[in-house]
């Protein structure tokens, strides 16, 4: 009678676990949001890059999803990055330029911010910021942050570990990012020193140098290159948390200047390209294969890519796994040449349409997304979306709450391959390079530059006919123009920051930061 007992009491804990099991919800998907710095609409081979070789990102758009309208936040870096992680447009965002707090004292001294933490960083998030970082994490998921954070600064509230992120690993401060052989990362928050010598940003060939001999380029690379060491903590990162969801923001610093990248991919394109002239006024650093190195760079982040792709697999979460890769803003215009890799193709690439502007060349990115459970591999969409849509999406597919204040709109039906709610109009301001604001509009864009010397002067084109900007069609449609003219009033706020304030839009400037 006991065995028979113990007999029914195993098979009905038997049943009881199964039933558990088919009771448990499937585990959420991971999302990886991998985002390049200053990388052109034109620099991947997926979006028509003839010179620069991307298989591994080519591969995720054949395997998901190509985009072909899709907008950053802004044109510089960390204003972009701010509207990316707050779902808040330009107009309504916190970080509306790039502000290096100079109030501090010698910012942009570089042996300076090595000796002092507190030169370091950029002018910080209110505390109370809500992050997408912060809505995953309430949701469940490990949250990891690799790269530039360009947010706020150390001894401050506003940094990925007080932003929600449970891990970081990179670079708090953008004008330390302007090497690539730090003296020092971070871990969380703290330094993370490198094998590397006190190289600062901008210096020059010794005088008398061969400018044709390599030696003498010697003194502008170090031991340890940075995004190797973070590529590394990334890959740690999935491994520790493959068990659960997770969300890791991957910003890497790449291809932004300086030109510094592995030598076997700077001579795989020498072999390709064949010699060139060297790069020896530089706003940056002096280069022997300008061409090559800037390529290389490229290339090596679709390295770093494939293999992201690659511990995925070997986790057996790459189909559960929603990939994201897209660029902070358009190519830069010095040092790198990206007029000779038509970087920004079919936008125009040259100084005023690119990187700093809110011309198509400036704002309008590659994305690509890759998520084999739901997106049907190979597809290209043409909604119209932007960096504050990031929020609401990420937050749908794990299932979280944000806030309804966001200015986005969730783009996971396009994901899905179902009937997607557009934008009425998306709109752009920045504070630098002038004072710029913009709107899309179905076809239409508008764009007002030089606010800060009292214009308010609207340019407007028709991107169906003009996709590069060079008709401006304001005085033949009036009734558009004004209804641009009317969002452009409508989504201004006045900052609260003296430096992104644009006194000819009405803002009362005269505070003190």
């Amino acid at each position: 009678m006991k065995k028979n007992t113990f007999l029914i009491l195993i098979l009905m804990a038997f049943l009881f676990s199964c039933q558990d099991k088919k009771q448990q919800k499937p585990k959420s998907p991971n999302i990886i949001y991998i985002l390049a710095d200053d990388l052109g609409y034109n620099e991947l081979g997926c979006y028509g890059q003839g010179k620069i070789e991307t298989p591994n990102i080519d591969k995720l758009a054949e395997t998901g999803m190509l985009f072909t309208q899709h907008y950053s936040g802004s044109p510089v870096c960390a204003p972009a990055r701010c509207n990316l992680l707050t779902g808040l447009h330009p107009g309504h965002a916190f970080v509306r330029g790039n502000h290096e707090w100079g109030s501090r004292g010698k910012v942009w001294d570089y042996r300076a911010m090595i000796n002092d933490s507190t030169l370091e960083g950029q002018y910080p998030m209110p505390d109370t910021t809500i992050t997408i970082a912060r809505l995953l994490k309430k949701a469940g998921y490990a949250t990891g942050m690799i790269g530039k954070w360009g947010l706020g600064a150390p001894h401050t509230n506003s940094i990925p570990n007080k932003m929600g992120f449970d891990y970081f690993c990179g670079y708090n401060c953008q004008r330390i990012a302007h090497t690539y052989y730090p003296v020092f990362l971070y871990e969380n928050e703290h330094r993370l020193y490198l094998d590397n010598d006190t190289v600062r940003p901008h210096l020059r060939l010794e005088k008398g140098a061969d400018s044709l001999d390599e030696k003498s380029y010697g003194k502008f690379t170090s031991n340890e290159y940075a995004p190797d060491i973070m590529h590394a903590k990334a890959l740690d990162f999935i491994s520790v948390n493959n068990d659960k969801p997770f969300f890791l923001y991957y910003a890497t610093p790449i291809p932004h200047l300086p030109l510094q990248a592995p030598k076997k991919w700077v001579d795989y394109y020498v072999g390709k390209f064949g010699d060139e002239e060297p790069l020896v006024k530089a706003a940056y650093y002096p280069n022997r294969y300008p061409h090559a190195t800037y390529a290389a760079m490229i290339s090596y982040l679709d390295e770093q890519v494939g293999e992201l792709v690659s511990k995925l697999k070997e986790m057996g979460i790459y189909d559960n796994t929603l990939i994201v890769f897209t660029s902070d803003n358009g190519p830069t215009y010095i040092d790198a040449d990206t007029k000779w890799f038509e970087s920004a193709k079919p936008f125009q690439t040259r100084t005023g349409r690119t990187k700093g502007h809110l011309y198509e060349g400036g704002i309008r990115v590659p994305m690509i997304a890759s998520w084999p459970d739901v997106i049907q591999p190979g597809t290209e969409t043409n909604h119209i979306s932007a960096f504050w849509d990031v929020m609401p999406t990420l937050c749908d597919i794990a299932e979280a709450k944000y806030p309804k204040y966001t200015d986005g709109i969730s783009f996971l039906p396009v994901l899905k391959g179902e009937e997607q709610k557009p934008h009425e109009y998306l709109y752009w301001e920045f504070a630098g390079y002038g004072g710029q604001q913009a709107v899309r509009m179905g076809k239409w864009k508008a764009v007002r530059n030089n606010i800060k010397k009292g214009n308010l002067k609207i340019e407007l084109y028709n991107l169906d006919e003009d996709i590069k900007e060079e008709n401006d069609l304001a005085e033949q449609y009036p009734d558009i123009v004004k209804k641009m003219e009317e969002i452009m009033k409508k989504e201004h706020t006045a900052s609260s920051v003296e430096k992104f304030k644009l006194e000819t839009l009405g803002d009362v400037v005269g505070n003190i930061d």
